[in-house]
């Protein structure tokens, strides 16, 4: 036997030793890449690694993954412009951190190098993307995108993706893979804030145009909390998909069967407790099944209803909605609800009800505040047998759901069931995935956000720009006490963290300002004004003069604008001087008036209008006008605008309570003017010689609800929307 022979022989006797590589920076990785062999690990030093694009590209074999970690699990910061890049087999990436950046591209981690070259068969567990959004919030890109085939995400923590895109999703196409058949388990899904805008959805899995094949992927045992992006938290787009296992607390919106058919959604939890818009299950298109489901307290309406089963389109395009056909919801329970919609969204288009399908074996319970169950055209498609609702059936179920009063108990896994033996409702054996069962157990979950109020309080004498120091000092959270006398403002004061500003509870602290604008509101700012009197006698006479102004391109989202106690007048320079001016692109979560006094302005308290290009985008999440004064107001006292026909959003709201109105909105006869508002609720308000309410209905099911608000020399409300009484 020749020597050349033995050596061979011992080569295949015992094979060659896997590798470690700790690389300290981006040259180093590169290199330790090139010389990967199945079973080698690269190891990333412990450190923030900025800018550096991670391109792992190798090939491991089957028990013999080439894996990628950091040194110490959390100790790996990729900040900056940072992706990861998978491509090739049998690859495994853990233990890193996104966070303090953004991607360069499209997407933060993906399964691919390029338009030919992705993963199969490969990992990413322990993964945390923390806030790592592109600073302008309204271009998109998306964290996470699987591509290829067999692929899994596991045991990842993403949260606070506040730019527009879907946080993970499943891309298809013929050439890297229809059929996936991926695994996407144990993930925490955290803290989404509204996007106010479609293409807020948590996580999609195909698109309308690749829809009629099947993706075959596993979500499972997973946690969607308080994802709020839009109305979809998870949209499905494609076929043969399995949701099981998951639990959706606290999160706005829906899983939604959009596109694609044999889907089935099955032994999950949703829990709402009794947050507005939080949903449950919306189905459409052919043989999707619902089964064995819990839902609690889910407080949702129309298409976040608890359960929404959807009219469809005959015939309908790739983008549209296709008819229910032999769909099966059954063995679900539903606790505590808000309500139930059969026959959702039927409109002239809409208009094609469910056929061959089957609603069995269900548990009703409502929420006692509301009728359970809303029904839209003909049900007859829909075979109803085996349901029970407590305490009576609804009148519009066409039988099929009997009648029965029952007490239900909390039983060790957490969930609600009735003491009595009834053959209906989620199995008893559910288990919920436990919250410390998904991500990590090296990152925290939870970082609370700095609130108002919550930091120092710092005093602030009267004087000339004595208040813009203050302000220039501050910390988030921080409140600043005035004291009695006057206070002169000379420059704009930049509002960039929550901050309070706050006059003595004797006494008055009068504020001027000679700029345009006394505040600007700009990212990650919050404003609370108590007990102040500001006068814009000093204002100059400027185009877009403002109080407090959110400018175009400030990316101030989801802050919050509080005025107290307070009196605001003399905004008088020119011919629209307002109090607030929202600009195109920003996003308040809530803007709320209380107990103030606002008397001589020549435009508007509150102009929510910039999002002309209706694309269903809005400025103000919530207004809220409650226990004031508006007299002598040239503009409408409220502009609030949501135009086109875009249905992924839930706002925006208005509450007007308990005000007076005097001469208000008298330059164009519009007092209020509220264009495609979802939801306005106008009670106990005296309109004397004032313009009229102008409501007028763009998108969904808007509900204007009015009561006791006595007319003085003024117009009568203009709607196109049904009014509900308010007692």
């Amino acid at each position: 036997m020749t020597k050349a022979l033995l050596l061979s022989l011992s080569l295949a006797a015992f094979p060659a030793v896997a590798a470690d590589y700790l690389v300290r920076d981006a040259a180093a990785y590169a290199t330790a890449v090139r010389a990967l062999a199945p079973g080698d690990t690269v190891i990333l030093a412990d450190g923030v690694w900025r800018d550096v694009d991670l391109l792992f590209r190798a090939t491991g074999k089957i028990g013999q993954p080439i894996k990628l970690t950091a040194q110490t699990p959390g100790k790996v910061i990729l900040s900056g412009q940072s992706q990861l890049r998978l491509a090739g087999e049998h690859l495994e990436v853990s233990n890193l951190v996104f966070r303090d950046g953004w991607a360069p591209g499209g997407e933060v981690v993906s399964f691919r190098r390029s338009a030919s070259e992705w993963a199969n068969h490969s990992r990413v567990t322990g993964i945390v993307i923390d806030r790592y959004n592109k600073p302008d919030r309204q271009q998109s890109d998306h964290w996470v995108a699987l591509y290829g085939q067999h692929n899994r995400f596991d045991h990842n923590q993403l949260v606070g993706k506040t730019n527009a895109g879907t946080t993970l999703v499943v891309v298809r196409n013929a050439t890297s893979g229809l059929d996936n058949q991926h695994r996407i388990d144990h993930n925490w899904f955290g803290p989404r804030p509204n996007l106010g805008a479609n293409g807020g959805e948590t996580m999609r899995i195909g698109t309308s145009h690749d829809s009629q094949s099947d993706s075959r992927t596993v979500v499972e045992n997973n946690w969607f909390e308080q994802c709020d992006g839009e109305v979809e938290i998870v949209s499905n787009k494609s076929g043969g998909n399995t949701y099981r296992g998951n639990v959706f607390q606290d999160s706005r919106g829906s899983l939604v069967l959009r596109h694609g058919h044999g889907n089935r959604v099955e032994r999950n939890v949703f829990l709402g407790h009794g947050k507005a818009h939080t949903g449950g299950v919306r189905v459409i298109n052919r043989n999707q099944t619902v089964r064995d489901n819990y839902f609690e307290g889910i407080a949702g309406d129309n298409f976040a209803a608890a359960l929404s089963v959807m009219a469809g389109t005959h015939d309908a395009p790739l983008n549209r909605y296709e008819q229910i056909d032999h769909a099966v919801i059954e063995r679900n329970s539903f606790i505590q609800v808000g309500t139930l919609l059969l026959g959702a969204g039927l409109d002239e288009e809409r208009n094609a009800m469910p056929v061959n399908s089957r609603i069995a074996g269900n548990l009703f319970i409502g929420d006692g505040h509301r009728e359970l169950l809303r029904t839209q055209g003909d049900l007859s498609g829909i075979t109803f047998a085996g349901n029970v609702q407590s305490p009576a059936a609804s009148s519009g179920f066409p039988g099929g759901v009997s009648g029965q009063t029952l007490t239900l108990q909390r039983a060790a896994n957490g969930l609600l069931y009735p003491t009595a033996a009834i053959d209906a409702g989620a199995p008893r054996d559910l288990n919920p995935i436990a919250r410390d069962q998904v991500g990590v157990d090296w990152y925290p979950k939870t970082q609370p956000a700095t609130a108002l109020d919550s930091g120092a309080v710092r005093k602030v004498a009267p004087g000339e720009d004595t208040l813009t120091a203050a302000v220039a000092a501050s910390a988030p959270g921080d409140r600043l006490q005035l004291q009695r006398g006057r206070y002169t403002v000379s420059q704009v004061l930049a509002v960039n963290h929550p901050l309070s500003v706050v006059g003595p509870a004797h006494g008055q602290a009068s504020v001027q300002f000679s700029r345009p604008s006394l505040f600007e509101i700009g990212a990650r700012g919050s404003l609370r004004l108590a007990r102040l009197d500001i006068d814009g006698a000093l204002a100059p006479d400027a185009a877009g003069n403002a109080v407090i102004r959110v400018p175009p391109g400030s990316q101030a989202f989801n802050y919050t604008l509080r005025i107290e106690d307070s009196r605001v007048h003399g905004l008088t320079a020119n011919k629209a001087f307002d109090v607030i001016a929202t600009g195109k692109g920003s996003l308040a979560a809530r803007i709320a008036l209380a107990n103030v006094t606002v008397e001589d302005i020549t435009g508007s308290v509150i102009a929510a209008a910039a999002e002309t290009d209706d694309l269903g985008t809005y400025n103000a999440e919530q207004v809220d006008l409650l226990d004031s004064t508006f007299r002598r107001i040239g503009g409408p006292v409220v502009n609030l605008y949501r135009g086109g026909t875009d249905e992924s959003t839930f706002g925006p709201a208005l509450q007007v309570h308990g005000n007076q109105f005097e001469q208000a909105g008298v330059a164009d006869d519009t007092c209020l003017r509220l264009h495609g508002v979802q939801f306005a609720s106008i009670r106990g308000n005296r309109f004397d010689r004032s313009g009229r309410i102008r409501f007028s209905h763009r998108v969904g099911e808007p509900t204007l609800r009015m009561g006791d608000n006595p007319l003085t020399a003024t117009a009568p409300l203009l709607s196109d929307t049904p009014v509900e009484a308010l007692p």
